[in-house]
């Protein structure tokens, strides 16, 4: 039970800590793009919300190249074609 417990607290700070660096590069590109993102309206965002995240099944973690930096955001614009694209290749 107490592994548990500490399973789900680690758990918990990867959730925060990946929100955190996330939210705050999305708030800047927000900001670069002209959107006037301000203090008021990011002390509304939560770093504890988890639906973007799979906790069910197994998972392999590998040690991801600092120099990279963070993964880049969708793009809405381009999510369409991806979907269809990825459509297309499951049904062959």
């Amino acid at each position: 039970m107490e592994d548990q417990l500490g399973a789900l607290g680690l758990a918990l700070n990867v959730v925060v800590r990946w929100n955190s660096l996330y939210l705050d590069a999305a708030v800047k590109q927000l900001r670069a793009g002209g959107f006037p993102a301000t203090d008021a309206m990011c002390a509304q965002l939560s770093l504890i919300a988890y639906e973007h995240i799979s906790f069910l099944g197994r998972y392999a973690f590998t040690r991801a190249e600092v120099a990279a930096g963070l993964r880049p955001f969708h793009d809405p614009a381009n999510e369409a074609d991806a979907f269809g694209a990825e459509m297309a290749a499951s049904a062959s």
